[in-house]
């Protein structure tokens, strides 16, 4: 399946039925999830109603990470094999990927005010994602500053292969250091560890913008596939007649 989407010609063809599915699934997923997470479900005994700003900030963590783990597979496949579609793909990826890395910061700031009385704190996990958005941005930079595009696909992955070793730390800060976020409640041993009336909508969240992620991706791959196409044609010379050709 890999091997068959790797030609962009066979990808916008199956990226035309593909995005708008993803599409129109995420909005109905949003739909469903927001309502379970601002009407169904119920205040949390310990935090009240400002638990639901979880339902927003947890899956913007999720899909910032996410997004970036993709981003540095596609890097990979581009700075060994150098493919042109795995330049798009990583490219693609990282927009949405800034934008929940964002989302979660933001959030989180608003979250941490009433629960633990501070905006912002310097433990583990807030600056790793803190240095998760840097790299992000480090990363869109190099393709907006460099030109050429063989090297700035070339800086741009080994940026990206190098900053994910940041993932990890970011997933185990809270168990190697002390910090103000509780430790996982799904992933963890014996999880998931939240009654099923606030789990279920944040899982649905999560699903939500999981596929958000994936049309986000697709309509960026196939903006940079019709972009490359465009920018080669302006590149190549005018055919001119001479007598010669004549």
């Amino acid at each position: 399946m890999i091997n068959y989407l790797a030609n962009p010609i066979r990808f916008l063809k199956f990226s035309k039925v593909a995005a708008p599915i993803f599409g129109w699934l995420s909005l109905g997923t949003f739909v469903w999830g927001l309502y379970l997470a601002l009407i169904a479900s119920p205040p949390a005994i310990e935090h009240g109603q400002s638990v639901r700003m979880m339902y927003v900030h947890v899956p913007a963590a999720w899909g910032a990470q996410m997004a970036y783990t993709a981003l540095t597979i596609a890097s990979l496949v581009s700075f060994i094999w150098r493919h042109p579609l795995a330049d798009s793909a990583a490219r693609s990826f990282a927009l949405p990927g800034t934008a929940f890395t964002f989302l979660a910061l933001v959030t989180g700031s608003l979250w941490g005010r009433p629960a633990w009385g501070t905006w912002w704190q310097w433990d583990g996990r807030m600056t790793s994602v803190l240095i998760l958005l840097f790299i992000y941005l480090g990363y869109l930079a190099i393709w907006n500053i460099i030109p050429e595009r063989k090297r700035a696909a070339r800086l741009a992955s080994i940026l990206a292969m190098v900053g994910f070793i940041n993932i990890p730390i970011i997933k185990f800060s809270v168990d190697w250091w002390n910090t103000l976020h509780q430790p996982a409640s799904i992933s963890s041993p014996g999880a998931p560890g939240m009654p099923p009336e606030i789990l279920w909508p944040l899982l649905v969240m999560v699903t939500a913008y999981t596929l958000l992620f994936g049309w986000l991706s697709l309509r960026g791959i196939e903006a940079d596939i019709v972009k490359s196409r465009k920018t080669r044609a302006e590149s190549k010379p005018a055919a001119t007649a001479t007598i010669e050709t004549l």
